[in-house]
């Protein structure tokens, strides 16, 4: 593929960024002004954004299962930042990011106005962000977050971290767990993990110098929380993902990982 057929690429990547900063910015403009901004609203923006760029994105997108009507608390496998458009696409959610995302430049910002919910790791602060995610679990909005807490490259699964997974327990709130499976040529997608030494700008390139992937997105059957410890729901969630992309239970592994845009 020629070099600038690639750029041409994400160059639309970059428009559809721009349309992202034009809402954000019109949302803190009706901040300013005291103008009511729900985060019902701020979602469904969200999710027209998230569709767009992932139109943008090159890949083909399968969907299994159903997309859950009443709101529930996402928990899905982590891969790349490409997870969060493509799980963003499918309905109106809410992110758990990393703390760090907040002080990034565009990224932060339009997280941020989409009413992303944020945590740094290690810091103590896990009673608040648990708190925060049960209001707004309590509020009727839809949570996604990744309990590996980092990417990996798709081969394995990492633990699943239950501690946070209280908040629905603390709300009768079903778990959907979230399987995402990147695929080229009918096999793992060695091009679409973001791990390592990556950064966005030669993600994005190698991405574009090839041919659509694939990417199979698998909506499971929801856990419920009531009456469940938080390490017993988290195993649950993670025995469903780990059979929906693998099928049996993962070989003790090292896999290189790196912090990503939502964890």
């Amino acid at each position: 593929m020629s070099r600038l057929r690639v750029y041409a690429r994400i160059a639309r990547v970059l428009m559809v960024v721009a349309l992202g900063l034009s809402m954000a910015t019109l949302f803190g403009l009706f901040e300013r002004l005291g103008i009511a901004n729900s985060m019902v609203r701020r979602q469904r923006w969200s999710r027209f954004f998230m569709a767009r760029l992932s139109n943008a994105l090159p890949f083909r997108v399968r969907v299994l299962g159903q997309v859950p009507t009443q709101p529930l608390l996402w928990v899905s496998n982590h891969v790349s930042w490409t997870d969060i458009p493509l799980l963003g696409m499918l309905t109106p959610l809410s992110f758990l990011s990393k703390a760090e995302v907040r002080t990034w430049p565009v990224a932060g910002w339009l997280a941020a106005k989409a009413g992303s919910l944020f945590i740094r790791r290690g810091s103590g602060d896990s009673q608040l962000i648990r708190k925060q995610m049960s209001r707004h679990l309590e509020q009727q909005h839809p949570l996604l977050m990744f309990p590996e807490g980092t990417t990996t490259d798709g081969r394995a699964l990492r633990t699943f971290h239950g501690r946070l997974l209280s908040a629905a327990i603390d709300t009768a709130t079903a778990v959907q767990p979230v399987a995402i499976r990147y695929l080229r040529h009918g096999q793992l997608d060695p091009l679409a993990p973001f791990i390592g030494d990556d950064d966005l700008l030669s993600h994005l390139m190698r991405l574009f110098a090839n041919d659509q992937g694939e990417v199979e997105i698998h909506l499971l059957k929801p856990i419920p929380s009531l009456g469940k410890e938080r390490a017993a729901l988290a195993f649950e969630a993670q025995q469903a993902v780990q059979k929906a992309l693998f099928g049996a239970l993962p070989h003790p592994q090292q896999m290189p990982v790196r912090p990503a845009f939502a964890a």
